[in-house]
C-alpha cells in the first residue's frame, strides 16, 4: 500500500495569523538549508556514473547494451525528490516481482507471468505502477506458463491447470478460452500468427496449431523423437513476421525451426558445454531481422544466432551484478517502448529494440537490454 500524508488548511482565528507566520518562516529556514545541502548532494553525486556495460566488450563495436532491472514498483515509479521525501515520507513498494517466468508487452505494458503467486502482474510504464490481471469466473487462471501479446493489446495465455488457452482483450476483459480439457495435455507456451494460435504441449512433445475463430485443431507440428522435426519436451516458442516457427527442443538440447506449413527448416545449437552448445534452454524469442535469442538456465547467459543458425554473440553469465543472470527463463523482445528505455542508454547509443530477460532466482528479477547501433567514434 501507498501511504500519503494530507496537509490540512490551517484554521485562522484572531492574532492566531501571527503564529502561522512565525512558523512559517521557520519553515522557509528549514526548506533552504535542505535545499541547500540537497543541491550540494547532488553535486557531488553527479560526479559519479555507474559502470556502462556493452556486449560485446571494447574495442569491439558494441550491439547490445544492459540498461537497468526492473524488480519492484520503485524501480520503475517516478522518484520523489530529497525534499520531497523530506516533507511526506520515504515512497513505500507496493509490489514486487517474485519468481518471473515469462514476459510479454505491448505500447506503455508490460505483462509478466509471476510464478510466485500463479498470477499475470501487469506494469504500466506511463505511471511506473503494478497490478494484476482481474482473472475471475471465466477468466481465473491456475498456472499460466506462457503468454503471447498481439499489437493491439489482446493476451494469449497458456495455462498448465486449466489445459487451455486463456484470452483477455486490451481492457483485460475474459474474451474466451480455447481448449475444452482434451485437445491440450500439457499447454507451456503460445504464439501467435495472423489467424493461427501454436500452442507447445510439452507432454504431447509437438505444436499444436489451431484456427483462432473457430478453435479447432489445424495440425500438429513435431512428434516425440530425436530426428529433425521431433521433439522432446519442448517448453517455449515463437514465431516471426513471416509464420517461421521456433521451438525450444528442451531434452534434445537445441532449438528447431519449421516453416509456416508446420516443415522443418533448420536446428540451431547442440548438447555440450561449448559456445554455441545448450544444456538447460528455455525462452526464445526473434527480432525482425532474423536474429534469434536463446536463454539457458544452466549456463545462464543467452546466446544470439543468425539466420544461418551461426553464433553471433553470447552475454549475460552467472551472478548478481549488473546484466548477470539467476536462473534465465522467459525472454522477449519490444519494439513499442524504445522511448521509454533510452534514458537508460548511453548518449552515443541508439536503441532499435528493447530485450527482457526473467530471471527465476536472485535479487535482479527482470534484466532489460538495448540493442541498437554505436554513433560514437
Amino acid at each position: 500500500m501507498i501511504s500519503k500524508i494530507c496537509i490540512s488548511p490551517i484554521q485562522e482565528s484572531g492574532d492566531s495569523w501571527r503564529l502561522h507566520f512565525c512558523s512559517i518562516h521557520t519553515v522557509i529556514l528549514v526548506v533552504t538549508a535542505v535545499m541547500c545541502l540537497l543541491l550540494s548532494s547532488c553535486a557531488r553525486k553527479s560526479d559519479e556514473s555507474a559502470p556502462v556495460i556493452f556486449y560485446p566488450n571494447p574495442p569491439e563495436q558494441p550491439r547490445l547494451q544492459f540498461l537497468t532491472v526492473i524488480s519492484s514498483e520503485d524501480d520503475l515509479k517516478v522518484k520523489q525528490s530529497s525534499f520531497q521525501n523530506y516533507l511526506l515520507g520515504p515512497d513505500i513498494d507496493i509490489a514486487d516481482i517474485g519468481r518471473p517466468y515469462d514476459i510479454s508487452s505491448s505500447a506503455g505494458k508490460l505483462y509478466i507471468i509471476d510464478r510466485a503467486i500463479n498470477e499475470i502482474l501487469t506494469v504500466d510504464l506511463n505511471t511506473g505502477e503494478f497490478d494484476m490481471l482481474s482473472d475471475i469466473r471465466r477468466g481465473a487462471l491456475a498456472t499460466p506458463s506462457g503468454i503471447w501479446v498481439t499489437p493491439d493489446d489482446v493476451k494469449y495465455i497458456a495455462d498448465l491447470e486449466r489445459r487451455q488457452i486463456v484470452v483477455f482483450d486490451a481492457d483485460d476483459s475474459f474474451v474466451r478460452a480455447y481448449g475444452d480439457g482434451q485437445i491440450f495435455e500439457k499447454p507451456v507456451d503460445v504464439a501467435i500468427y495472423q489467424n493461427s494460435i501454436y500452442v507447445c504441449d510439452m507432454k504431447k512433445n509437438a505444436v499444436l496449431v489451431l484456427d483462432k475463430v473457430s478453435g479447432r485443431l489445424l495440425r500438429q507440428v513435431g512428434e516425440i523423437g530425436a530426428g529433425e522435426g521431433q521433439l522432446y519436451k519442448p517448453t517455449h516458442i515463437t514465431v516471426d513476421e513471416n509464420g517461421n516457427l521456433f521451438v525450444n527442443d528442451a531434452f534434445n538440447y537445441r532449438v528447431q525451426q519449421f516453416d509456416a506449413d508446420g516443415n522443418f527448416v533448420k536446428t540451431y545449437g547442440f548438447h555440450g558445454d561449448l559456445i554455441g552448445a545448450m544444456a538447460r534452454s528455455k525462452g526464445v524469442t526473434i527480432d525482425r531481422e532474423g536474429h534469434l535469442y536463446v536463454a539457458d538456465a544452466a549456463f545462464e547467459r543467452v546466446q544470439i544466432f543468425d539466420s544461418n543458425a551461426q553464433l553471433l554473440l553470447f552475454f549475460g553469465g552467472p551472478g548478481i551484478g549488473p546484466g548477470n543472470m539467476y536462473l534465465p527463463a522467459g525472454i522477449h523482445i519490444d519494439y513499442e517502448n524504445i522511448a521509454y528505455f533510452q534514458r537508460f542508454a548511453d548518449k552515443d547509443f541508439k536503441l532499435k529494440y528493447i530485450l527482457y530477460v526473467c530471471n527465476m532466482s536472485g535479487p535482479n528479477r527482470i534484466n532489460v537490454y538495448g540493442f541498437g547501433d554505436w554513433l560514437g567514434e
